[in-house]
């Protein structure tokens, strides 16, 4: 299968302390774009970055005129507010995300266009290889295991923000986690769809830049207890919906 040449999409990244990666990360982006994609936009949610990452947009949005925009978080609201901004903002038939910090290669952006067809929601990427320190990798291997047996997901790589989904799709759910917890919920949403789904492997890069902001001990307490309430609304209730006795 080809990859859709005449395709309409969005693409964009959540922020946080980016600068350094920003300006490469964009231009290859547009490179990209321009050779399969007819209609396109790419936006940055600049959630809150503390660095020098809303003068490089800035200058950027001079460089790449209208077809790029920025949304501007005044304060840090997480990345799953970022995600949920970046959403709100795509206007395209297909939306594509993945992380502002050029840990993914979005040239490789093709591979999953060319994996959808009408029958297909939305295209997860998965790390071929994960290239984080050695406490990451197990750290995000028993993530992996633990989110997806408590929340019965079925793609295997959970924590792969490299995603491609139908708008129509998306206007379907509704998301509220402000976390990081907001992967487990948009894949776990995504798959109560009804809509099949691909996966495809993708390329993991070194952070040459910056830190994460997912291994902080505020962000992992917020995302344990965001976590918790979507296992609650997503699983546990709907269990005991299922389990009520019909009256005649």
């Amino acid at each position: 299968m080809t990859p859709q040449c005449s395709a309409s999409i969005s693409v964009f990244f959540p922020a946080y302390n980016d600068a350094p990666s920003l300006p490469d990360l964009i231009a290859r982006t547009f490179r990209t774009l321009q050779a399969c994609a007819d209609d396109y936009e790419v936006i940055v949610v600049n959630d809150g970055s503390r660095d020098h990452t809303a003068e490089v947009l800035h200058s950027l949005q001079a460089q790449f005129g209208p077809r790029f925009r920025v949304v501007t978080h005044p304060q840090n609201l997480g990345y799953g507010a970022a995600l949920r901004s970046g959403f709100a903002a795509a206007s395209k038939e297909l939306v594509f995300y993945t992380d502002g910090d050029g840990q993914y290669d979005v040239g490789e952006l093709p591979r999953l266009l060319a994996r959808l067809d009408h029958r297909t929601g939305f295209v997860n990427g998965y790390k071929l290889e994960r290239r984080d320190p050695r406490s990451r990798i197990w750290i995000g291997k028993i993530y992996n295991r633990f989110a997806a047996w408590m929340f019965g997901i079925q793609i295997r790589d959970i924590d792969c923000d490299f995603r491609l989904i139908r708008r129509q799709l998306l206007d379907q759910i509704q998301l509220q986690s402000t976390s990081g917890a907001v992967c487990v919920e948009l894949v776990r949403k995504l798959e109560m769809s009804g809509w099949e789904f691909e996966e495809v492997g993708v390329h993991h890069y070194p952070r040459l830049h910056g830190l994460s902001q997912f291994f902080r001990l505020r962000s992992l307490a917020t995302t344990a207890g965001q976590l918790l309430r979507l296992w609650f609304t997503l699983v546990a209730v709907p269990a005991l919906i299922r389990r009520e006795p019909r009256t005649a």
